[in-house]
């Protein structure tokens, strides 16, 4: 079962208007051809607001933009247009100590934590660097930091004093949000988190990050494709088709009644999500279009099955509909179908 949203008064995060595109490199041919640049539209108008202490679910299929999302919120990449906002305050351009700052508030953790850990060094001189260079803890207190941080996430006895290729992959994982804990965050970006761990260490290690959630009050960003674990996990969910947001609902509405029929085939297409339950939405059919050639109007339009003239001519906004909000011309016709 999903977690009872979240409610708060003012955003800890809000988003607008946000927009990331990349610019392709030429080819040799199309230099010699005077082609010009390809650009890759990877967000195209985000708008979201997190609330403090939320876990958001952000969903949708492979290269609709979750990861590039994650990163500009992190800092790792520059939008194009558009503002992030932070407790109030700009980060787009935020340099020196307030970039810093920032930094420390907002930590990423990614997919395989491997590949960011140094393995020549001990669990133990990892976490001593990350509390050292920020200035976390001083002289003993260092120490016993570390010795918190193992013990918050469930790391056994000996484990400071190992290097990370003796860890198993849900153990490294640990590792990574131990790492990302040090520098005592509000918010932590959670890139596919444990998709590339077994099924029950999954489950092990979204259950540590819950718990540390609700006994840390932190904002977690939880992008996944795995509908069943984004269930679990979040308060809301957003869907991304394209770059941009299409619905985003309390999860227990989202996942009981979706409203916009990108979130429908979505479901359809996870047949384990339910396997009592008998879905009357087609399951998502056609591929993604590529984001070089966006589709004019509304972008889900080439394979959704109720799309009109309107839907190829002119893009719908994100509105409120039923509990959530949906970016669909007909969703009130549809959901009701």
């Amino acid at each position: 079962m999903s977690r009872s949203s979240h409610q708060a008064a003012t955003p800890l995060l809000s988003i607008h208007d946000l927009h990331m595109r990349f610019e392709k490199r030429r080819s040799l041919s199309d230099m010699l051809a005077g082609r010009p640049r390809q650009v890759v539209s990877a967000l195209n108008g985000v708008d979201l607001d997190v609330m403090p202490a939320e876990t958001l679910g952000i969903v949708g299929e492979s290269g609709c933009g979750k990861s590039t999302l994650a990163r500009c919120i992190a800092g790792l990449n520059r939008p194009t247009s558009g503002d992030i906002r932070f407790e109030g305050e700009s980060v787009i351009d935020l340099k020196g100590a307030k970039r810093r700052g920032y930094n420390k508030r907002v930590q990423m953790m990614f997919q395989d934590p491997y590949t960011s850990l140094n393995p020549r060094m001990t669990v133990r001189d990892t976490l001593r660097e990350a509390i050292t260079v920020h200035h976390m803890r001083e002289g003993a207190g260092v120490d016993r930091r570390v010795d918190e941080l193992l013990d918050l996430v469930r790391l056994p006895d000996g484990a400071a004093d190992k290097y990370p290729h003796e860890f198993s992959g849900g153990q490294r994982q640990r590792i990574g949000i131990a790492r990302a804990l040090s520098l005592e965050p509000t918010c932590l970006v959670a890139d596919e988190l444990v998709s590339a761990l077994d099924v029950s260490v999954q489950a092990q290690v979204v259950n540590l990050l819950l718990e540390l959630q609700d006994n840390l009050g932190l904002m977690v960003l939880f992008v996944a494709h795995d509908l069943r674990l984004v269930r679990h996990v979040s308060h809301r969910v957003a869907v991304i088709y394209l770059g941009a947001i299409v619905e985003i609902a309390p999860s227990e509405a989202l996942f009981s009644k979706p409203m916009h029929p990108y979130s429908q085939a979505l479901l359809a297409a996870a047949p384990s999500l339910d396997p009592t339950a008998r879905r009357r939405a087609p399951a998502l059919s056609g591929e993604l279009p590529s984001p070089l050639d966006i589709p004019p109007g509304c972008p889900f339009h080439v394979r959704c099955p109720h799309a009109t003239a309107l839907c190829r001519q002119e893009k719908p906004t994100l509105r409120p509909v039923g509990p959530g909000m949906t970016a669909c011309h007909f969703a009130e016709t549809i959901a009701g179908a």
